[in-house]
């Protein structure tokens, strides 16, 4: 077992970017962290007459918590991160519609001569002791008490090439993933691409609907616990995620036909390996057992997950070296 870490993030230590960033404290293989992320306005919604466009500074959007320096993570190596447990740490949770951003209006990239979207805010009360977000509606007498399902948007590493991604993207090195599947006791698979890997989460959403159709999820600040481990010599290609049940992989492109290829394509290499099917075998398989979570519309970078039952798999508990039913245990190691 590792040392358990604790870090709280004043204003101007949180990041907006994967890459180009310094540390702010370094982590060992088998450590755990228990911290602070802010929700993607920073904060700075917090009644229905703060619209994100009056009281939000772009690019200042999407902060991230750290990042992390990961001893012995390298280049070729797979960072594992467990989600031990994920709680909101407000009361409150946060929505909008944007004027030009979600999957039902024109955005700078789908353009149309219609007049965009009103700006609008809605508040949820969060009971966490209940278990449940209270959706009111804003101009009707209306509400609905939705299944508390706390989830982080964003966790990544920084990207391969001296590049600087924006915390809004998402891509090889995880990033703004947006898919309700990260939530707590699931273990999230990326690649590393530089030394100490350099890892940040933050955007936690008290829940989330596949897909994140409006652009934003009940948004609220959160306190994660996370353990990480470090596979040494590990390649992982796109980030993966390992629930008890499943594995998943997952594909960030637009248009999202290719993020829907780019998740098969590796959830069938990954069958494969794990099954020693041959390719068109494992693509068969795939093709009628597999499902495909939505994970965001939105985004500069649309996501989509490919997953699997892990009972077709002939030995689940060897998947990335039991890795997760290790994290999921508490008896991190150094690989």
């Amino acid at each position: 077992m590792g040392e358990h870490h604790t870090y709280t993030p004043i204003a101007s230590d949180l990041a907006y970017t994967f890459g180009g960033v310094e540390p702010v404290a370094s982590l060992r293989s088998g450590d755990t962290l228990t911290l602070f992320t802010e929700d993607c306005f920073g904060g700075a919604v917090t009644t229905v007459d703060d619209l994100p466009s009056r009281v939000c500074e772009f690019p200042y959007l999407n902060p991230v918590t750290g990042p992390f320096f990961i001893d012995g993570a390298e280049p070729g190596d797979t960072l594992a991160v467990h989600f031990q447990s994920i709680v909101p740490a407000r009361t409150t949770g946060v929505s909008s519609t944007f004027p030009h951003f979600g999957a039902l209006t024109s955005t700078s990239h789908t353009a149309s001569l219609q007049p965009p979207l009103e700006e609008r805010v809605w508040l949820y009360d969060i009971d966490s002791a209940a278990g449940v977000v209270r959706y009111r509606a804003r101009n009707a007498e209306y509400t609905v008490d939705l299944p508390l399902d706390p989830m982080h948007g964003t966790v990544g590493v920084a990207p391969a090439a001296f590049e600087a991604r924006s915390s809004l993207t998402a891509d090889t090195h995880g990033g703004n993933l947006d898919t309700p599947e990260l939530r707590a006791g699931t273990t999230l698979y990326l690649g590393v691409n530089v030394p100490g890997a350099l890892l940040g989460l933050g955007d936690g959403h008290a829940r989330q609907g596949q897909g994140e159709v409006c652009g934003v999820a009940v948004e609220v600040a959160m306190t994660t616990t996370i353990t990480v481990e470090v596979l040494k010599q590990v390649r992982t290609r796109w980030p993966r995620i390992e629930s008890d049940d499943a594995i998943m992989s997952i594909g960030c492109a637009r248009p999202l036909e290719d993020a829907f290829r780019i998740s098969q394509h590796d959830l069938v290499a990954w069958t494969a390996e794990l099954t020693g099917l041959d390719t068109l075998d494992a693509y068969q398989l795939v093709s009628q057992a597999g499902t495909a979570p939505v994970g965001n519309v939105v985004d500069p970078n649309y996501t989509m997950l490919a997953r699997l039952p892990k009972h077709l798999l002939p030995d689940a508990a060897a998947i990335y070296g039991g890795t997760h039913r290790r994290l999921r245990t508490g008896g991190a190691e150094s690989r």
